[in-house]
Order: structure tokens, then C-alpha cells, then sequence
């Protein structure tokens, strides 16, 4: 081991000015046994740093190279695993931990008592040693080999000291001036040791002439000394005379103290006090505006609003801890309680008087409005009560069950109020809207009820009666029960339009005031959870429902927005009624007025909506809203319906069938009442409903009409519906309009050619032979041949029309086609210049089978086109 130290010393730490100072042989613990050496090493220049350093073999094994070093000062725990048995292994706790098994116990106890060593000498911070045993770390190995690695080389550390510059420089001079120094060292040392004989002898003579002035100092030495016991003596007496001093100092300090921590009590309890007078003291003129004030008067109101928030801060006051327990605070807390509920009391009786009151005013005011359509203005009794806002809020937020009764007292009273309002206003608009006085109502119309209970036909009386006998009972499309849609007068239904129009105008106003003093009167307006006075479970059409809870713990409703709408349901409970039943009249006077009522709702609700699309007035409008769209469909299957009923007459012509002129009128109606409307969509679905059902039943009519051709009726129906749709340009219905056109053109056509067949009837027959012979494959110029379509035969046919006849034939044909068409479509002209069109083309096409099929017969018709245009001016003109 010591041949491995020198080497090491020489190849591996001399060359870095490091000197060795312990070794050990060891192996990582739990893999190959792959030998390495670890170092303790001390640098030989200052300040010295302490390193441990993994010194391993080559690969090649010929020389020792250095693999990896600690610095000691980063070493945090040496573990020896065991401080009594021998064991080889230990761990040092660098960054992280390396596990160590030594070749010997003996190695291993020197390197760590090394690493003690060096960790006493060099650092601050000592590191943990576990597991060593304490003679370890006292003494050092005692072998010998380890003696001179650890010991040894310690104590060489320790009084080695390095020559500096002038030491050297003054060496070589030395050396310079004996040139032997080299050569002959033992006479140098002679010469040295001679020298130094000398200088010792001058340094003791130096010593003994020095003794007289050693003595004068030992006497200075002396003299301070007792100097030095007199000050001692002086200083204890200080100290004795200081010390009473202090015994009195900290008597007084005591008593500082003391009368400060009086003092500092004294001001905490001047706070404390001043704190609850000032906090609950409620001043003289708030108690009796409280026990006595004015609350009918604006000058009383405002002193109770301001006593009574003087009151609430009062008793809502945070006090501290301890407070409570004092008797004043307690007697004044009762005070304030007393003060709470004899003024709470006072105001819920007082308020009470004014709704009860305000109703009575109010309903005084219905006479005047008996006869027109308006309904009373509740602007008034709402600023009178508005006074009384700061109070409510200031009972809602101390007696919650004071504030609940009244909630329901104002519900119960303005219900029957509003109820009496609506009522009589609803009976004015039927009135109106049916033009008769209130003693019709023998008729079955009850306005104190809302609703229609006489029998269809004494409705269908009263309707004749107030029209001025204008209308009549009609089989037509439009009489379902009520008037014919036909004869009804442009101005009624305008009437009935405004009629309608004002009541939703008054209703509106009506119900978003009454909401919006709700929710300032009763403190609502804030959406947030809080106590309500309602539940959805409630009774709207009878009183409060049954509640079991104490007056201040009210039950809980999911926000101030439902309580305002649950109030709004109870005092106007019978708007919706009344307004299905105005519905349902309007209906039954005119099937019609349900565009009218579709429109001005949906209108009505889109404007509710945009301001709260959870308020009472957009929920309510939004169900009738459902009821007038059912309405509305209604009419439109019913429209449909009676399309399918129609019955032609077979002795007379068709004409135009009565649901196409009704649809025509229907189409016009709609479009002047859905211009710019929201529910256009609903429109234009029954558009399409009944246009279908106009085509389907066009055809039907067709087919079963026995007087007037299949053709005419669809030509001019179809034509007559075109017309309808161009003008009113009804846009969902462009495809209708083409499909329309078209089946006018092709019935035309059809038409025309079906008539024509019969003035030049055998010349017809004729060349439809002569046709159906090219068609099974003769040659067009060996027609002639055929017997029966010979020349002879063809002159024969045609000597049968001369002119005179053919214009006969027209003129016949003209009569017919007048028979079948009807004058308000006026398509007399149109058919008969289509035909002579048609008659032209057939000549023409009897003209080009002459000349192919008889080449050069000679053969000619006896009229020409001229003739043709000739006769079909003069027939026209004649008739």
C-alpha cells in the first residue's frame, strides 16, 4: 500500500501541488468487484482545500489516471454502517450518496479518522459521522503503516512551513560566500556550527547587561499593580452605591408602569363608552316621530323614514364582544325592539286604511269610463304609496311578517279592483265591436262573465242586426257559422282592427305601470334570492295559500322576479280570460278578424319580450298569442275544408269557382294586414296550405262538370289564380304562379284544338287518314294511290267546305265558346284569337300535305288565310 501512495503522489497529486494523506482500496457496493482507490488530499498552497478523489486503474492497467473528485467541504455524512462490529462498508453523502466496501476494516477506520481529522482542521461545518465509533474519532490508528499515512503526514502538515523569498536570498548568499558549501559540506556545517557558537554568546552577554533595566521594570510592574487595586476598591464602592440607585429606579418604573396601564384602561373604556352612545343613542325627536308621527302627511312621512333608518342602525350596530352581557345595552336593545314593533304596527294598520281606501276612490272613477275604451289611470294612487316605499323596504327588512300581510292585503284588494276595471272595459269593446248598447246583452252576450253563452244563432242575429243587415247568410267558403267573408264591409273589419288594437294599447300601459310599482313599492327590483310572499304552488283564482311558518321566517321563491310576476298573476287573474273570450267573439263575427288578431298580438308580445321575456305581460300575451294562432289555423282548415264541400250546379256553367275569388280576396286581405309583420311566416305556411287546396279542388270541379268543358273551367280558373298571384306578388308562391300559368296555357291549347276539330270536322278526319298511312310506312307521294285517299276523294272533301261554309262553321264554333266561357274572366277574345291562330296553322298543315302527299294535282283549299282572317274579324265584330 505504501508503493501504491508514493506512486500516486509522484504521477497523480505532485503534478497539481497536491499532497496525499490517506488511502483506501475499495469496491462499489453490490456490483463487480471493479478496485479503486480513494484519496484524502491537502493542496500545498494557501488557502488549502481539502478533496476526496476516486483514483482508478487504466483500462490497459499499466498507470493509475484520476477519475473523479469531492470537494470535503460538499461531504455532508460519513456512515460506517457499524460502530462495534468490523465491517467493511461505508457510505460518504456527497449530492448524492456512494456506497463503499474497503479491502480491510483497518483501511477503512484510517481513512475515516483522516477525513475527522481534516473536517477538525479546515472547516466550519462539521460533518455528521454515523455509525463510527468515538476512540475513532479521538486517536488515530496506532499501526504502524497507518501511523505514517495518517498521524505522521498530519503533524508534517502541521509544522511544515515553506521558506519565503528573503529566507531563500539570504540561503544563497550564504551558500555563495563559502565555496565549498557544496563540495565539502562537512566543513560548511563546522564553519555554521562555529558561527553559531559565536552569536550564541553574544546573546547571552546581550541578556545579562540587561538585567538592571529588567529590574526597573519589574517595579513599574509592581506599582501598577496596587494603582491597579485602588481603582478595584473605588470601583466596588460605585458599584454598592449604584446598586441602590437601581433598587429605586425600578420601584419607579413599577410605578410608571402601573399608572400607564391605568391609563391606557381608562382611555379603552372611554372608547368603549362613547362607542354605545354614540351608536345607540337614538335621539328624542326620532322616538316620537316613532311613537307619533304624522304618517298621512309628506312632511310625517319623511321624519318616520328618517326615525326609522335611525332605528335600523341602531339596532344592527356590530358590538363588540362583551357588550351584550352589560344590563344598559340589554334594556336598551329592548327598547328599540319595542319602538320596532309598536311603529311597525302602526304603519301596516295605516297602509292598510290607504289601500282600502285608494280602492274605494278608484272605483268611484268608473262611471266616466263606463262608455268609451280606456281604463282608469292608477298614476295618482301609485305616487301617493310611493311615499311609503322607504318604509316598506324598512319593514321587509325588520318585521318580514308585517310586510308579507300587506303584500297580500294590496293583492287582495287592487285584484277586485282591477277585476271590476277589466271587466266593464272588456264589455265596452264588445260592445263596440258588435255595434249594439248594453241591452243586446239578451242576446247572450254577458260582459260581466267575459264570455259568449247565447247560441250561434242569435250571435249570427246580433252580427246581421249591427252590420245594418249588410250581411247575409252564406253556403260560401267563408260561413262557418258566421258572416259571409264576401259581403262583409271593408269598414268593420277596420273597426273591429282598431277595437282590438286600443285594448291591447290599454292593456299594456295598464299592466307594465302596475309592475313597475310593484317593484319600487315593494322593494323587488333587485333579481336576486331572496324571501317571497308567493309560490308557484299558490292559488291564483281564490286568496293566499294556507302558510305554516312564523311571520319572520318567510318561505323561500327562486328570485324578487317570479314574486313580482306571481303578484302581477294574481291581481290581473282575469285578463287572460277576458281576453280568449274577445278572442272568441271576434271569431264568430268574422272568421277573418283572426289575421287581424294574429297580427296585432304577435306584435304585442315581440314588443313585451324585448323589455322582460319572463314578465307577466309577455308570459299572458304569449298565451293568447297560442289561442289566436289556433284560431288562425282554424279558419285556414276550415277555408279548406269547405273547398272540398263545393257543389256546381249542373244546369248552369261554371265560371269562377267561388274559392278561387275568395281565395283572391283572402290573398288581398292578408297582404294589406301582414305587411311588415312578424308572424309573415304564418301567412305564407297557410299560403301554401291553401293554394294547394285551390289546385287540387279546381281539378276536382273540372272533372265532375258536365255543362261547361273540363278545359274551360281549368283555363279560366287557373288563369284567374295567375292573375291573383302576379298581382299581389306573393313570394312564397312564385312556383304556384308558374305551375298556374302553366296549366292555363296547356288547357287553353287543349281547348282550342278540341274545338277546332268540329268546323272542318270530315276534312279533319281525312288528313288524320292520310297521316296515319305515312305513319305505317307508305311514302308520302304514294298516297294518292291509295284508294280511299285518292285525288277524287281529297277534291270530294273539299268541295264540302266552300267559304260560306267554313264561315258558318266559325260562327257556330264562336257561339259555342261563348256559351262555355263566363264574362268576368273576359277570355272570350283571347280563346278566339287562339283558335284562329290554330285554324291558320291547320290550314297551313293541310296546305303542306297537298302539296307533298298530290303533287301536282292542282288540288286547292276553296278559302285562303285571308278568308280566314276575313271571317274570324267579322264573326268577332258581329257578336
Amino acid at each position: 500500500m505504501t508503493a501504491i501512495k508514493h506512486a500516486l503522489q509522484r504521477d497523480i497529486f505532485t503534478p497539481n501541488d497536491e499532497r496525499l494523506l490517506s488511502i483506501v482500496n475499495v469496491c462499489k457496493a453490490g456490483k463487480k468487484k471493479k478496485n479503486c482507490f480513494l484519496c484524502a488530499t491537502v493542496t500545498t498552497e494557501r488557502p488549502v482545500q481539502v478533496k476526496v478523489v476516486k483514483v482508478k486503474k487504466s483500462d490497459k492497467g499499466d498507470f493509475y489516471k484520476r477519475q473523479i473528485a469531492w470537494a470535503l467541504r460538499d461531504l455532508a455524512v460519513v456512515d460506517a454502517k457499524d460502530a462495534i462490529k468490523e465491517n467493511p462498508e461505508f457510505d460518504l453523502h456527497f449530492e448524492k450518496i456512494y456506497k463503499w466496501v474497503a479491502s480491510s476494516t483497518a483501511e477503512k477506520n484510517a481513512f475515516i479518522s483522516c477525513i475527522w481529522k481534516l473536517n477538525q482542521r479546515y472547516l466550519r461545518k462539521k460533518i455528521d459521522f454515523v455509525h463510527v465509533s468515538s476512540q475513532l474519532l479521538e486517536e488515530s490508528v496506532p499501526s504502524g503503516e497507518n501511523q505514517s499515512v495518517t498521524g505522521g503526514d498530519e503533524e508534517a502538515v502541521d509544522e511544515y512551513q515553506e521558506l519565503n523569498a528573503r529566507e531563500e536570498q539570504d540561503i544563497e548568499i550564504m551558500m555563495e560566500g563559502c565555496e565549498y558549501a557544496i563540495s565539502n559540506a562537512e566543513a560548511f556545517a563546522e564553519r555554521l556550527s562555529r558561527e553559531l557558537q559565536v552569536l550564541d554568546g553574544a546573546n547571552i552577554q546581550s541578556i545579562m547587561a540587561s538585567e538592571k533595566q529588567v529590574n526597573i521594570l519589574m517595579k513599574l510592574l509592581d506599582e501598577a499593580l496596587k494603582e491597579v487595586d485602588q481603582i478595584e476598591l473605588k470601583l466596588s464602592s460605585y458599584e454598592e452605591m449604584l446598586q441602590s440607585v437601581k433598587e429605586q429606579m425600578d420601584q419607579i418604573s413599577e410605578s410608571n408602569h402601573l399608572i400607564h396601564l391605568s391609563n391606557t384602561n381608562n382611555v379603552k373604556l372611554l372608547s368603549e363608552i362613547e362607542f354605545l352612545v354614540n351608536h345607540m343613542d337614538l335621539a328624542k325627536g326620532h322616538i316620537k316621530a316613532l311613537q307619533e308621527g304624522d304618517l298621512a302627511s309628506s312632511r310625517g312621512i319623511e321624519a318616520c323614514t328618517n326615525a326609522a333608518d335611525a332605528l335600523l342602525q341602531c339596532m344592527n350596530v356590530a358590538l363588540r364582544p362583551g357588550h351584550d352581557m352589560l344590563l344598559a345595552v340589554k334594556q336598551q336593545q329592548q327598547r328599540f325592539s319595542d319602538l320596532r314593533e309598536h311603529f311597525a304596527r302602526r304603519l301596516a294598520s295605516h297602509l292598510n286604511n290607504v289601500f282600502v281606501q285608494q280602492g274605494h276612490d278608484q272605483s268611484s272613477t268608473l262611471a266616466q269610463h263606463s262608455v268609451e275604451l280606456t281604463l282608469p289611470n292608477h298614476h295618482p294612487f301609485h305616487r301617493d304609496l310611493l311615499r311609503y316605499a322607504k318604509l316598506m323596504e324598512w319593514l321587509k327588512s325588520t318585521d318580514y311578517g308585517k310586510y308579507e300581510g300587506l303584500t297580500k292585503n294590496y293583492m287582495d284588494y287592487l285584484s277586485r279592483l282591477y277585476e271590476r276595471e277589466i271587466k266593464d272595459f272588456f264589455e265596452v269593446a264588445k260592445i263596440k265591436m258588435t255595434g249594439t248598447t248594453k241591452e243586446s246583452k239578451k242576446f247572450g252576450l254577458h260582459g260581466s262573465s267575459g264570455k259568449l253563452t247565447g247560441s250561434t244563432s242569435s250571435l249570427n242575429k246580433l252580427s246581421v242586426q249591427s252590420s245594418g243587415n249588410r250581411r247575409s247568410q252564406s253556403s260560401s267558403l267563408l260561413d262557418m257559422g258566421n258572416m259571409s267573408a264576401s259581403d262583409l264591409d271593408v269598414a268593420d273589419r277596420t273597426k273591429f282592427d282598431k277595437i282590438f288594437e286600443q285594448v291591447l294599447s290599454e292593456l299594456e300601459p295598464l299592466c307594465l305601470a302596475e309592475q313597475d310599482f310593484i317593484s319600487k313599492f315593494f322593494k323587488l327590483q333587485q333579481h336576486q334570492s331572496m324571501p317571497g310572499t308567493m309560490t308557484e304552488a299558490e292559488d291564483l283564482d281564490g286568496g293566499m295559500s294556507s302558510r305554516q311558518h312564523n311571520a319572520g321566517t318567510p318561505l323561500p321563491v327562486s328570485s324578487e322576479k317570479d314574486m313580482i310576476r306571481q303578484m302581477m298573476i294574481k291581481i290581473f287573474r282575469c285578463i287572460e280570460p277576458e281576453l280568449n273570450n274577445l278572442i272568441a267573439l271576434g271569431d264568430k263575427i268574422d272568421s277573418f278578424n283572426s289575421l287581424y288578431m294574429l297580427v296585432k298580438m304577435s306584435h304585442h308580445v315581440w314588443t313585451a319580450q324585448n323589455v322582460d321575456p319572463a314578465s307577466f305581460l309577455s308570459t299572458t300575451l304569449g298565451n293568447v298569442l297560442v289561442t289566436v294562432k289556433r284560431n288562425f289555423d282554424k279558419c285556414i282548415s276550415n277555408q279548406i275544408r269547405q273547398m272540398e264541400e263545393v257543389k256546381i250546379s249542373k244546369k248552369s256553367k261554371v265560371g269562377i269557382l267561388p274559392f278561387v275569388a275568395e281565395f283572391e280576396e283572402f290573398a288581398g286581405l292578408a297582404e294589406s294586414i301582414f305587411k311588415n309583420a312578424e308572424r309573415r311566416g304564418d301567412l305564407d305556411k297557410a299560403y301554401t296550405k291553401l293554394i294547394r287546396g285551390v289546385f287540387v279542388n279546381v281539378e276536382k270541379v273540372a272533372n265532375e262538370s258536365q255543362k261547361t268543358p273540363r278545359d274551360v273551367v281549368m283555363m279560366e280558373n287557373f288563369h284567374h289564380i295567375f292573375a291573383t298571384l302576379s298581382r299581389l306578388k306573393i313570394s312564397c308562391l312564385e312556383a304556384e304562379k308558374k305551375e298556374a300559368k302553366q296549366k292555363y296555357t296547356d288547357h287553353l291549347q287543349s281547348y282550342v284544338i278540341y274545338s277546332l276539330g268540329q268546323p272542318l270536322e270530315k276534312l279533319n278526319h281525312f288528313f288524320e287518314g292520310v297521316e296515319a298511312r305515312v305513319a305505317q310506312g307508305i311514302r308520302e307521294e304514294e298516297v294518292s294511290y291509295q284508294l280511299a285517299f285518292n285525288k277524287q276523294e281529297l277534291r270530294k272533301v273539299i268541295k264540302e267546305y266552300p267559304g260560306k261554309e267554313v264561315k258558318k262553321g266559325l260562327d257556330n264554333l264562336y257561339k259555342k265558346v261563348d256559351k262555355h266561357l263566363c264574362e268576368e274572366e273576359n277570355l272570350l277574345q283571347v280563346v278566339w284569337h287562339s283558335m284562329q291562330d290554330e285554324f291558320i296553322r291547320q290550314y297551313k298543315h293541310f296546305e303542306g300535305l297537298i302539296a307533298r302527299c298530290y303533287p301536282g294535282s292542282g288540288v286547292t283549299m276553296e278559302f285562303t288565310i285571308q278568308d280566314i282572317l276575313d271571317y274570324c274579324s267579322s264573326i268577332a265584330q258581329s257578336h
